[in-house]
């Protein structure tokens, strides 16, 4: 009798205890629904895949990125979806390829397809505050997309007077002295302007430093009350070239105990014969020549500070965050535009399909996402629009959005399945297409490239020529689209830049585009900046 009672008794309660369950679950999604998620879109630049929770070699000293991959989802097999700044930028913020846009070479995918609603529009339409700051888009006048932002922070006037140009290395910002800094730099032989070009600023001017000034301004923002949700976005220049930093992130590393990337002499010899001659042409022109002076290590160690103060300034925002009343309520998402090569494969820089160009860091946190797992299923940085649609229920955009939701995969990671994900190149007709097991690589001739990333992780051996492979390559070729766009205009062929009050537009015109890239000649003797050109053609 006693018994029985107890079974009844622990089967109310177990009724109980779901329609408790039940109900927290209804208040839980209720509340979801009147509190959208925040969130932290934090961006850093030719940063490749060294950082310390990835694991590759060398190694970089990243504490704060290290942190927030121990409470969220770091994916290890993320890949770029553009092969430098420019294309992986219009992708990301216009959610379509290169091969869809035409962007191949351009950032300015509004400009060309102004139906296009790009991510900080649709946070704006779902009534988010929307905050941006630093290298969100490419950096040159004219390269931002104004469309939707509540605020987009500038350092200075001027920057909203010449089409908003990010001018890193402005004439406010310090640089080495002597300046040139670099062993390559100075050298009689062979000059790279700011290509290459790495030195230490003196610690007591890390607060006048361009990407300190941004960081500083995101973390100010999550001291402040938001009255709704707000979606914040902070881009920095640095890794980027040239590899400036305070000196105490040097001190970090003993540049004589410093790991190299792994690197075979032969490696260009099994490509196909257009693709080789220009690699060998760029390994030479950069890599034999700072083995020449022993540079190398050199190099390496300034590009490997720059990511310790790149991650140093995250790290400012995420501490904000955390002092902050919105750290349980934020998804934070931290990615880099591209990787960077330091000497595998001969290359120095991106522009390639390669393995050390196309893997970057991706990590997310927040609610919604697991903590402290990693993933090696392949995923594209174009997901990112898709995983905010669904995870913030933001309106869908006007055109068709490619790349796949993350969603699912960031709140179980271990039942995620691994798919192709596709990579375009310069031109129509040439692109990658990589899984866990394997990289295809078309070029516009025809010219191929296949590894096997199973047994051959570095990309030694291209297996494209060899019999026994053909159901392979026309497995990954079925994840190219059929057609591809023409390469969207040049600007600065047909269009001209049109400065109206504190704005910018485009307009049909002779072409008076002058990059932010173009830097006036300078002396190695001087210890000037090398000032960005005044535009003065520049329609006003």
């Amino acid at each position: 009798m006693i018994k029985k009672v107890c079974v009844i008794m622990f089967s109310r309660i177990s009724v109980l205890l779901l329609v408790l369950l039940v109900v927290q679950s209804f208040n839980s999604e209720r509340a979801w629904g009147e509190r959208p998620p925040n969130v932290l879109f934090l961006a850093v630049d030719d940063m490749n895949d060294w950082i310390g929770c990835l694991g590759t070699s060398p190694r970089a000293i990243t504490p704060n990125m290290d942190r927030l991959a121990a409470r969220g989802v770091t994916f290890t097999n993320a890949h770029t979806a553009g092969v430098f700044c420019a294309p992986s930028r219009a992708a990301i913020f216009s959610g379509q390829y290169a091969s869809t846009t035409g962007c191949y070479t351009s950032s300015n995918y509004f400009v060309g397809h102004p139906e296009i609603d790009a991510l900080q529009m649709c946070f704006s339409k779902k009534g988010y505050k929307t905050l941006g700051a630093g290298k969100l888009f490419h950096h040159p006048e004219g390269a931002i997309d104004q469309r939707g932002w509540t605020e987009f922070f500038l350092r200075n006037p001027i920057q909203r007077t010449s089409g908003w140009p990010l001018n890193s290395w402005s004439s406010e910002t310090p640089v080495p002295q002597p300046f040139p800094a670099s062993v390559y730099n100075q050298g009689k032989k062979f000059k790279a302007g700011l290509f290459l070009e790495w030195g230490a600023i003196a610690n007591d001017q890390e607060e006048t430093m361009a990407d300190t000034i941004r960081a500083n301004w995101a973390a100010a923002q999550l001291a402040k009350d938001h009255d709704k949700p707000f979606f914040l976005a902070c881009g920095l220049y640095a890794p980027h070239f040239p590899n400036y930093c305070p000196q105490k992130y040097f001190d970090l590393y003993d540049v004589n105990k410093l790991n190299l990337p792994p690197m075979r002499e032969d490696d260009l010899d099994d490509l196909p014969t257009s693709v080789r001659k220009v690699r060998l042409n760029r390994k030479r022109l950069h890599h034999d020549k700072l083995v020449e002076i022993e540079a190398v290590d050199d190099a390496i160690h300034g590009y490997l500070a720059c990511i310790s103060y790149a991650d140093a300034m995250l790290g400012r925002v995420l501490d904000a965050l955390e002092d902050s009343p919105y750290a349980d309520n934020t998804i934070v998402v931290i990615w880099s535009d591209h990787g960077y090569h330091h000497g595998e494969k001969g290359q120095w820089g991106k522009h390639t399909l390669w393995e050390r160009t196309t893997n970057v860091p991706f990590i997310w946190a927040g609610p919604g996402v697991q903590k402290g797992s990693k993933t090696d299923v392949t995923v594209s940085l174009i997901d990112m629009f898709p995983t905010l649609l669904d995870m913030c229920n933001l309106p869908r955009p006007k055109q068709s959005i490619e790349g796949k939701s993350l969603a699912a995969t960031l709140a179980n990671p271990k039942f995620a399945k691994d798919r192709n994900v596709f990579l375009p190149y310069l031109k129509p007709g040439e692109y990658a297409v990589v899984n866990r097991d394997w990289r295809y690589i078309h070029y516009a001739d025809d010219a191929q490239e296949l590894y096997d990333l199973r047994v051959d992780p570095n990309e030694w051996n291209n297996l494209a020529p060899e019999v026994g492979y053909e159901k392979v390559k026309v497995q990954l070729q079925q994840s190219a689209p059929a057609v591809f766009a023409p390469p969207a205009q040049k600007l600065n062929a047909r269009k001209d830049l049109v400065i109206d009050g504190e704005a910018f537009r485009w307009e049909k015109g002779k072409g008076n585009y002058v990059p932010a890239s173009k830097y006036r000649p300078y002396s190695s003797s001087s210890n000037s900046p090398p000032a960005i050109m005044n535009n003065q053609s520049i329609k006003k």
